[in-house]
């Protein structure tokens, strides 16, 4: 984590940088600043002196160093435990399908909203309780 720290105030101070020389390219070139570009880019070092800050403050905080930050480290000492997943559920599928025409029709017209939400309706309910009922109870 360390070196993501690095890199990103590095990036900080580059944008910085970056933005100066573009503030005093425009006006140099243009006769004024062209104030969306110069912002842009200034908020993006805003950005990343942000993460970096964060993350610094983070590394610190954790009393250690991670398992990804060691040289000697196996791929298994920083794998943590995420949850049970099913890759075989299609439920999830449906679900982003009825969304999808729920947002579909709330932008070309109404009358297709009831269908995305009946189908929303029913996905939920069926990802949410898969694992209840039929081949893979628990």
């Amino acid at each position: 984590m360390k070196s993501n720290v690095v890199i990103y105030w590095t990036l900080a101070v580059f944008f910085l940088f970056v933005a100066t020389m573009y503030t005093v390219w425009a006006y140099l070139y243009y006769g004024y600043v062209e104030w969306v570009g110069v912002v842009a880019v200034y908020l993006l070092a805003v950005l990343f002196a942000f993460l970096a800050f964060y993350l610094g403050k983070v590394y610190k905080a954790q009393g250690g160093e991670l398992p990804e930050d060691r040289y000697d480290a196996n791929i298994d000492d920083g794998d943590p435990e995420m949850g049970h997943f099913a890759p075989w559920s299609w439920w999830p599928i449906a679900l982003a399908g009825g969304a999808a025409i729920v947002l579909l029709g709330i932008a070309v017209g109404a009358w297709i909203v009831p269908i995305g939400v009946a189908i929303v309706l029913v996905a939920l309910p069926g990802w949410v309780y898969e694992h209840y009922r039929g081949n893979f109870v628990h």
